[in-house]
């Protein structure tokens, strides 16, 4: 197998990359835009063309203060979301006024075994100002053979006025195809806000 090369003899002066070099990247699929939403769900586009598919989250503002942003699969299209999954979550957290830090493992956001909504960022306030943004990765969904793994980091301005920053990780315990994924809040609408998903190629 060949090995390529670029010839220039410095990093800036990298002009192009040799045709034989596939750079991955992410390929735009599809957006929602919350307007006093429910919830936002992905019924298409999830399917055996990437092994990866990203969501990003942006600026996600809840009707309901000090409230939960999170998510659920589906192997039905999205007439059932209620997958099995075990997670892992921990957290970091500072105050405004720089007198309160912390880095802990949260026992209330992770499942074993559950098939509940995930939560993702917690506790989002609702001042015009607060919101949640991140990203989640999901990996292979079309497998039949693996569970699917998922990572997920959230930064969100919190309630009472924290940077919370949580991150997220599991597995679906289905080899069943994961066809569709659900997001909402733990209590009340989306109030505003916008997510992406993409798949990696």
């Amino acid at each position: 197998m060949a090995l390529n090369f670029c010839n220039n003899n410095s990093l800036s002066a990298i002009t192009a990359i040799p045709s034989g070099i596939s750079g991955g990247g992410l390929n735009l699929i599809s957006t929602q835009t919350a307007s006093s939403s429910s919830s936002l769900s992905f019924t298409t586009g999830i399917d055996s063309t990437y092994k990866e598919y990203v969501f990003k989250f942006y600026n996600i503002h809840p009707a309901t203060d000090d409230t939960s942003f999170q998510f659920n699969l589906s192997i039905d299209s999205g007439s059932n979301y209620n997958v099995t999954k075990t997670t892992t979550s921990f957290r970091a957290i500072h105050n405004e006024s720089g007198s309160t830090t912390q880095l802990s493992y949260i026992t209330g956001n992770d499942l074993a075994q559950g098939t509940g909504y995930q939560i993702l960022a917690i506790p989002v306030g609702s001042d015009a100002d607060q919101t949640a943004s991140g990203y989640l990765h999901l990996f292979e969904p079309s497998s039949t053979t693996f569970v699917k793994h998922f990572i997920s980091n959230c930064n969100n301005y919190s309630s009472s006025n924290y940077s919370v920053n949580d991150y997220i990780a599991g597995y679906a315990n289905t080899t069943s195809a994961i066809n569709a994924v659900d997001f909402k809040m733990s209590s009340g609408n989306i109030d505003s806000g916008v997510i992406k998903l993409y798949g990696v190629s």
